[in-house]
């Protein structure tokens, strides 16, 4: 049917998101579910949740937005086998999933039933999950199965006034005794931090536009490839420019990608979240790709517990959708310290060993300044599976820089001996730290000049994917 409703039917706002998102005119609804008894004369299918298909962009996408209205979006019985019909359908299309989400929660009226349709819901998530991309846009606030619904799904859009909770502020005060604010609990300020959500909009509508820009970097499945696009010249034609003289100093990675990417963006996802790992889509001569870059502007650039989990997700993604991978590395190492290690750094640091390790996807790697230690090998190393991997010719990659090596290994030199020390540093140096040292021995494939950055990693991945690009 299309997309016209009565007053009665359902809630302006469920139809006018799904309008927002899709292509003008293209929204058509799905109706699947026998109403709920609980509603009354005037209850409607979907019960809660307004179900369409339409087209982004000229393709398919699936959606849905539960109703707020509607005892607050709660999900009973027949407002899940809406949901679940809708993925159902998106499986058969390949197609994607946008969901909006505002749900105070399993239902009460429908007690133990209703938890039982969550779960159907979640395995109904779970199987769709590394098939077809799905996107949740948070627009109010999301309660118990509601927040978990959407942290199952890829992308987490939340709107400034939306929250995301798994129990809200009374039951935290009965339970805890703690007295807490719906924002302090699960407002943006909170889940963006966490990596919980990974965009944050000003409103329903900018969710939707952002919806759409995240759409259109991804493959409709994982049996197909994201669509290409004319080429468009980076915004600056020298991506080194950024890097400061004194190798300790701080910058930001992005005035490198403004190099290299074309229109000189990202797409950057979590900004907010471990910013000392910058993850997100670019195109390179109108081709998707994920790229995963150290941020010196923050922590000097190191990797940290929760750096180590939002890359390892994001390769994952990438790997599931045949998203090929562009890693730009500037990293001393691992944070130290008691508290990294309390968060599991290591199991987390193996994680993100693991996913680079295991993914297939093309993956291409890019020394920038530094890569020291263990932190070398888990940005994608070419021992560890890059593809091809080059270096800039002031890089430096080994245990740690030359200095500390040669006192640790040196350490009958004193500190009246500054002058040797400094020659025996800058032989370490040549011989073992340096780009040249490294491409010598086969650790990269190849020292390239800043300015060729853009065309050798085009290079690259044309020979990895077939030279399917634009010209």
């Amino acid at each position: 049917m299309t997309a016209t409703l009565d007053s009665q039917s359902f809630a302006a706002g469920a139809l006018a998101r799904l309008e927002a998102l899709c292509d003008p005119g293209s929204v058509r609804l799905i109706r699947t579910a026998a109403a709920s008894p609980h509603l009354g004369d005037d209850a409607f299918a979907g019960d809660g949740v307004l179900a369409g298909a339409g087209e982004v962009a000229g393709r398919t996408v699936f959606c849905f937005a539960q109703d707020g209205s509607r005892f607050g979006g709660s999900l009973g019985q027949a407002h899940a086998e809406t949901v679940v019909h809708v993925l159902s359908l998106a499986r058969r299309a390949q197609a994607p999933v946008v969901s909006f989400l505002e749900s105070a929660g399993a239902r009460l009226q429908e007690g133990s039933l209703a938890l039982e349709a969550y779960g159907r819901v979640f395995q109904a998530i779970v199987e769709l999950s590394g098939v077809v991309p799905q996107v949740t846009v948070v627009t109010g606030r999301s309660a118990g199965g509601g927040a978990y619904a959407a942290a199952l799904t890829d992308f987490v859009v939340m709107t400034r006034p939306s929250a995301m909770f798994l129990t809200g502020p009374t039951v935290v005060r009965e339970a805890m005794g703690e007295q807490v604010s719906i924002a302090d609990l699960g407002g943006h300020g909170v889940q963006t931090r966490n990596g919980v959500a990974h965009l944050l909009a000003d409103d329903d509508a900018a969710a939707a536009r952002l919806a759409r820009e995240l759409l259109s970097y991804l493959p409709s499945s994982a049996q197909g490839r994201p669509a290409l696009v004319p080429s468009a010249p980076p915004q600056r034609a020298d991506p080194a420019e950024a890097l400061p003289q004194e190798g300790r100093k701080v910058y930001d990675v992005r005035a490198v990608c403004a190099g290299i990417f074309d229109n000189g963006g990202v797409f950057e996802l979590s900004p907010k979240w471990a910013r000392n790992l910058l993850t997100g889509f670019a195109r390179l001569a109108g081709r998707t790709v994920g790229v995963i870059a150290n941020q010196p502007r923050y922590l000097g650039g190191v990797i940290d517990a929760a750096a180590a989990e939002k890359g390892a997700g994001f390769v994952d993604f990438c790997d599931a959708y045949g998203i090929p991978l562009v890693v730009l590395v500037d990293t001393a190492g691992f944070l130290p310290g008691l508290k990294q290690e309390r968060l599991g750094v290591i199991r987390r640091g193996a994680g993100l060993l693991r996913a680079f390790a295991s993914a297939r996807v093309p993956s291409v790697t890019l020394i920038l300044r530094k890569a020291y230690g263990g932190a070398f090998i888990t940005m994608n190393s070419r021992a560890l599976g890059a593809h091809i991997t080059y270096a800039w010719p002031a890089a430096e990659i080994g245990i740690m820089t030359a200095r500390s090596s040669v006192l640790i290994s040196q350490r009958r030199l004193g500190a009246d001996d500054e002058r040797e020390l400094g020659r025996r540093a800058d032989e370490y140096h040549r011989e073992h730290i340096s780009a040249g040292a490294a491409a010598r021995r086969g650790i990269v494939d190849e020292v390239i000049d800043p300015l060729e950055s853009r065309t050798r990693l085009r290079w690259a991945l044309d020979r990895l994917l077939g030279g399917d690009a634009h010209a």
